[in-house]
């Protein structure tokens, strides 16, 4: 049979893409006990934990984007799904798959627009100003 020849790690994964009820985040520290402090893209930190399938197969490293399914009776809590290797993280970020979004029932932020400042006529003020000097050269 003999080794398989692998030339990068692009070879080994496909490229796997949040599903619904699915979140992307990055790996903020590891804490020890399949335990991981994951940020998400919907701005919520979740103590996330490393699934038994992925447990002794993939080591997951501060730092990396991991794919994060939320538990339905916790929000504050998720399973890891599947850790993106550095080509596809790079993948991810150009597509704008990493961009911050809004919660579901939260408003988007309306910025006011900059008042037009006041139209104030140049040719009155101009003859106004002129008139003056003219009548200091006549006397």
């Amino acid at each position: 049979m003999g080794k398989r020849k692998v030339l990068n790690e692009a070879h080994l994964k496909e490229l796997v893409l949040p599903q619904q009820g699915e979140l992307l985040g990055r790996v903020l520290k590891i804490s020890g006990g399949n335990q991981v402090i994951v940020q998400c893209i919907d701005g919520v930190t979740r103590l996330c934990r490393i699934r038994g399938k992925m447990k002794r197969r993939m080591w997951i490293r501060e730092r990396d984007i991991v794919l994060v399914a939320p538990w339905d009776f916790d929000d504050k809590r998720a399973d890891i799904i599947w850790r993106y290797i550095k080509d596809h993280a790079d993948w991810l970020q150009n597509n704008g798959y990493l961009e911050p979004r809004q919660p579901a029932g939260a408003k988007p932020v309306e910025t006011p627009a900059a008042p037009a400042p006041a139209a104030i006529p140049s040719a009155p003020v101009a003859a106004t100003t002129a008139a003056p000097a003219a009548q200091t050269e006549s006397q």
